[in-house]
């Protein structure tokens, strides 16, 4: 299956939380989706890994993913190193995204800064001729595959972006799928421990970074990327 976008976050709900709007107007638009997460999140304070495998099931069947996909590495300890680059450059090989979106390049959980580079290097190896992979179970060699664009989604820092997409329309379906993993976020009635993420002034900061993100631009919510090099327009009027 050839995936138009991949969205790669370090924890089930990274994506969610980073470009949950931004892919469901994607898919709106009739493009092929799919999520890899690096980890099941099992370090979290709150939940399990079970918890979290189900609740990040529910959000896809919500977005309306075409796939989805957990490489089960190690939540707090994974490393950006050849084993754990080869075991993503397969992913990428076998989807063959033009599009990849992943973690923020800098944020304030360890994992986010590492899924980011983790995912970037990947998308770069990817390409190289001289990289032999085969997905496990096939005994047929891939083809190098490098995707046009690495994008990366902000997360619980304000990072300037370089670029906003106008996700108007499509918050109600992003935040369906962010508490869809109600382990993780509040409940009025939860006895989980507190976590920066649990309160209710994170709650609510989701609508409104999306809604001033929006102001900035004449919309009404939208969703801010960074980039690894230029976003090149052919013309001045493909940016009105």
């Amino acid at each position: 299956m050839k995936l138009d976008i991949l969205a790669i976050g370090a924890h089930p709900d990274d994506i969610e939380l980073g470009c949950g709007a931004t892919i469901a107007k994607e898919i709106a638009n009739g493009k092929k989706v799919g999520v890899i997460d690096l980890t099941r999140g099992e370090l979290g304070t709150r939940g399990t890994a079970e918890t979290r495998d189900e609740e990040a099931k529910n959000a896809a069947e919500l977005l309306g993913l075409s796939v989805r996909v957990n490489m089960e590495f190690a939540d707090g300890f994974f490393v950006n190193d050849k084993v754990h680059q080869l075991e993503l450059i397969k992913m990428i090989r076998k989807y063959q995204p033009d599009i990849v979106l992943c973690n923020a390049i800098e944020d304030r959980h360890i994992d986010h800064g590492k899924g980011s580079q983790l995912a970037s290097d990947a998308c770069f190896l990817s390409g190289l001729i001289k990289i032999d992979t085969k997905y496990p179970g096939d005994d047929v060699w891939q083809n190098p595959w490098r995707p046009k664009q690495v994008y990366h989604y902000i997360q619980w820092k304000n990072i300037e972006p370089d670029f906003v997409v106008d996700v108007s329309g499509f918050l109600d379906k992003k935040l369906e799928a962010v508490f869809a993993y109600k382990t993780q976020f509040h409940q009025q009635d939860s006895n989980e421990p507190k976590t920066p993420i649990s309160t209710t002034n994170f709650k609510d900061s989701i609508t409104y970074r999306a809604q001033d993100m929006g102001r900035l631009i004449g919309s009404e919510h939208a969703e801010g990327f960074t980039v690894e090099r230029y976003v090149a327009v052919k013309s001045l009027y493909d940016l009105i």
